[in-house]
């Protein structure tokens, strides 16, 4: 199988990876960056879990050829604080693990783009994010601490 090379910036560091022609970023950040905090889930787009910053807007993975990213910024969920992370685990927005990631991209983006949610409410926004275990109240909890308005949206 043909190879690429594909030179982008990983967490703040440059990085190059010969990876096959039809890689995804998803296998790219697995397999070859040892980013493995991001996961597969349903490998469809249709999850979240994979979901990292691409030029700082979040992105399905899953979905993205690692061609693509070429010259561009990826943030996957290890260049998030610890912090944000234990905000929502301590309000059980994360139960076995596999959605966490991706959600926890996702409220990163909300927290630095917070002005969104005066057009969209939290559950809308994270309905990208499907999580089996939490029944989505812990996540909204959540998101409305790391955000800090704790109560703001009913859950």
């Amino acid at each position: 199988m043909d190879r690429i090379e594909v030179s982008f910036i990983l967490n703040g560091e440059a990085a190059k990876q010969s990876v096959p022609a039809d890689a995804r970023l998803l296998d790219m950040l697995r397999y070859d960056c040892d980013a493995t905090g991001t996961k597969e889930g349903c490998g469809e787009g249709e999850c979240g879990a994979c979901t990292v910053l691409l030029d700082g807007l979040p992105v399905n993975s899953c979905l993205v050829p690692a061609f693509q990213v070429e010259g561009r910024e990826i943030e996957s969920v290890e260049s998030t604080s610890a912090e944000l992370a234990e905000t929502m685990n301590a309000v059980g927005a994360a139960q076995c693990g596999a959605c966490t990631p991706g959600i926890v991209m996702t409220t990163r983006w909300l927290a630095e783009h917070p002005d969104v949610l005066d057009q969209i409410p939290i559950r809308m926004f994270m309905a990208g994010n499907l999580c089996r275990c939490t029944g989505y109240d812990g996540v909204i909890e959540g998101v409305n601490r790391v955000l800090g308005r704790p109560g703001e949206e009913e859950v």
